[in-house]
């Protein structure tokens, strides 16, 4: 009897049929992943989500009928439950799609010209829970388009509350996730081991209620907590 976990269970939602049957052929030779359908637009992607049952939605942007922003916020927003994980892959370099994405409660983004080895751990990452946006993505993110990033919440209350919810080390920690850092530099950064880094972030998404790491970036731009925003 193999004691093999389950293959991850894969949709994908692109409107250029090409793409779609490039990921497939990607997605179909890996031995732990399983391409349970494909989407042509964002509302098929909702409806196919809602039946399939998919662990990762690989998702475009750009669509027609419902954009991938939209779809990922009825299939990954605040209010839904049991949702898939949603891997936004896009042709758009980091710009206000992406960001608006993220809040809409995508787990990670990827450039379509991203290497295959690259999507490949971009699913098998948001699969285990883990939020992808690579600390490069997350530097040129802020780097290039800081005016979505600017602080939407900077009341007292909105900052001191996740001030007073943290440990002034986690506190830390959240400021260097947000600034882009890997927890191999955080941990190189701080003197301490990645494993404790590991802790220290599964511990700051459970105090503030967040459901990975892109949540925890977005999270604290909107507050101000990060040196250097409004």
């Amino acid at each position: 009897m193999s004691d093999a976990p389950p293959p991850i269970r894969v949709l994908v939602c692109d409107d250029q049929a090409l793409v779609r049957t490039g990921y497939v052929t990607i997605f179909s030779a890996q031995p732990d992943m399983e391409v349970v359908g494909e989407a042509e637009n964002g509302h098929e992607a909702v409806q196919s989500a809602r039946r399939l049952r998919p662990d990762v939605v690989v998702m475009d942007i750009r669509m027609p009928v419902l954009d991938g922003i939209q779809a990922t916020r009825q299939l990954a927003g605040p209010d839904t439950e049991g949702a898939p994980k949603v891997l936004v892959v896009t042709t758009f370099n980091v710009d206000a799609y992406v960001y608006d994405a993220l809040r809409a409660g995508a787990s990670g983004f990827l450039l379509k010209d991203a290497p295959p080895a690259e999507l490949v751990n971009g699913i098998r990452t948001v699969a285990r829970g883990e939020a992808l946006l690579a600390p490069a993505v997350t530097r040129h993110l802020i780097g290039h388009f800081a005016q979505h990033l600017r602080p939407a919440d900077t009341s007292r209350p909105a900052r001191q509350n996740v001030v007073c919810a943290l440990t002034p080390r986690e506190l830390e920690v959240l400021q260097l996730i947000a600034e882009g850092l890997s927890n191999a530099e955080i941990a190189a950064a701080m003197f301490i081991t990645p494993e404790t880094v590991k802790t220290y972030v599964s511990r700051i998404l459970a105090k503030l209620d967040l459901r990975d790491r892109v949540q925890a970036v977005v999270l604290a731009y909107r507050i101000g907590l990060v040196p250097g925003t409004p």
